[in-house]
C-alpha cells in the first residue's frame, strides 16, 4: 500500500474510533489480541531495488477488525432497540383496536338505553302526564290499586335501574377513549424511539461499510480470516475451560424443531429487523425458530434474557438460546457439541460458529416445561 492510501486507510480508522467512543464501549472478544504481524512487507521493484510497496500489516487490520466489531455490535444493540420499539407498537395497536371496538359498542348500547328512557317517557305522555303514583291513587278498584302498586315498585326498579346502567355505559365510554388516547400516545412516542434508532443502526452500518470499503480485496481476505482466527482463539479458551466436559446435550421434541428450522435458515443473509423467511437478525432467527416448534417467545435477545428461564452453561442443551455480550445486544441457538447457530451481523449469513467464540452472558431456556 502506498503512503496515499495508508494515509486514507489510517484517517478512516480514526473516523470510526470516534464514532465507536460514542457508541458502544468495550472490545470485540474476549479472547486477547493475535501476536503481532510484521509492521510491514516489502517487495522490490523488478526495474530497482531502491523501490518498495508497502503494504497494511496484521497488526493494523486487526485495529480495523476491532473497529468494525464495535460498529456492528452498537447497531446490534440499536437494532434490538427498534425490535422492541416495533413489537410495544404491534401490541399497543391491538389494543387501540380492542379500545376502538369497545368504544363503538358502547355508543350502540347507550343509544339503546337512550330509546328505551324515551319509550318510558311517552308512555308516561299517553297516561295524561300523570306519575304512575298520582294514577294509583285516583283508581277506584282496590284491586286495581294492589296490582298497580306492584307494578308502580317494578317500574320504579327498572327505571333507576336504566338509569344506572346509562350513567355506568357513559363512565365506561369515557375511560375507554382516555385509554385509546393514552394508547395513540405512546405509540407515536414509540414511533421516535424507532427512527431514532434506525437511524443509529443506518449510522453505524454505513461506517462500517465504508471502512470495509477503503481495503484492497487480498485485504479483505486477510481481514477475514483474522475474523476466523479471533473467533477460533474465543472458542478454545472457552472449550478448554472444561464447560462440556459434563454438558447433557438430550433435546426435546420443540427443541430439535426450533434447530431442525434454524439450521435451515444456514446462508440467507442477515438484515436487520428481519423475521424471515428470506432474512434474519440474530432474535428474529431464535424466535422464528421457536415460533415453528409451537413456541412463541420474546422477539429481542434482551427480551429473551429477561423473560425466558435462566440455565447453567454446564446444564444447556440443544435448543436453549446463548445470549451474548454484556448487554444481551447477540443471541445465538446452541446445537450440540460446542456449536451454535445464528445470524451474525450486516454483510455475513445465517452460519455456524463455536458457542463461545464470543462473550457469553448466559443461557435461556424457551421449554422449560418439557423437562
Amino acid at each position: 500500500m502506498g503512503a496515499g492510501k495508508r494515509g486514507v486507510l489510517t484517517a478512516a480508522v480514526t473516523v470510526v474510533c470516534a464514532v465507536t467512543v460514542l457508541a458502544v464501549p468495550g472490545t470485540a472478544f474476549a479472547a486477547p489480541a493475535p501476536p503481532p504481524g510484521p509492521g510491514a512487507t516489502a517487495s522490490p521493484d523488478p526495474g530497482t531495488t531502491a523501490s518498495v510497496t508497502v503494504v497494511t500489516s496484521d497488526v493494523e487490520l486487526e485495529a480495523v477488525r476491532k473497529r468494525l466489531d464495535k460498529l456492528y455490535r452498537a447497531a446490534a444493540k440499536a437494532t434490538d432497540e427498534y425490535n422492541a420499539a416495533e413489537e410495544k407498537a404491534r401490541q399497543q395497536t391491538a389494543q387501540v383496536v380492542r379500545l376502538a371496538k369497545k368504544i363503538v359498542e358502547g355508543r350502540e348500547k347507550l343509544d339503546d338505553l337512550k330509546d328505551r328512557a324515551g319509550a318510558a317517557a311517552a308512555a308516561q305522555y299517553r297516561g295524561g302526564g300523570l306519575p304512575p303514583e298520582a294514577r294509583l291513587v285516583l283508581s277506584d278498584d282496590p284491586q286495581d290499586f294492589l296490582d298497580g302498586a306492584g307494578r308502580v315498585r317494578q317500574e320504579q326498579h327498572a327505571t333507576k335501574g336504566l338509569l344506572g346502567e346509562m350513567t355506568r355505559t357513559q363512565r365506561d365510554l369515557e375511560e375507554y377513549a382516555e385509554d385509546a388516547r393514552e394508547q395513540m400516545r405512546k405509540l407515536e412516542a414509540g414511533r421516535k424511539v424507532k427512527a431514532a434508532a434506525q437511524k443509529r443502526i443506518e449510522t453505524q452500518i454505513e461506517a462500517a461499510e465504508k471502512l470495509e470499503a477503503e481495503l484492497e480485496q487480498e485485504e479483505k481476505e486477510r481481514l477475514a480470516r483474522l475474523e476466523r482466527q479471533a473467533a477460533a482463539r474465543a472458542q478454545a479458551t472457552w472449550l478448554s475451560s472444561g464447560v462440556l466436559d459434563d454438558l447433557t446435550s438430550k433435546a426435546t421434541a420443540q427443541g430439535r424443531k426450533a434447530v431442525a428450522y434454524a439450521t435451515a435458515q444456514i446462508g440467507k443473509p442477515y438484515q436487520w429487523g428481519a423475521e424471515g423467511p428470506n432474512t434474519f437478525d440474530c432474535s428474529g432467527l431464535t424466535s422464528q425458530a421457536w415460533l415453528a416448534a409451537g413456541k412463541t417467545i420474546p422477539r429481542t435477545s434482551q427480551m429473551q434474557w429477561q423473560h425466558l428461564k435462566r440455565v447453567a452453561v454446564e446444564d444447556m442443551r440443544p435448543g436453549d438460546l446463548v445470549i451474548y455480550w454484556a448487554d444481551a445486544s447477540h443471541v445465538g441457538m446452541y446445537v450440540g457439541d460446542g456449536v451454535m447457530v445464528h445470524a451474525p451481523r450486516p454483510g455475513r449469513t445465517v452460519t455456524l460458529a463455536g458457542a463461545g467464540s464470543m462473550p457469553i452472558l448466559g443461557v435461556v431456556r424457551p421449554d422449560p416445561a418439557a423437562e
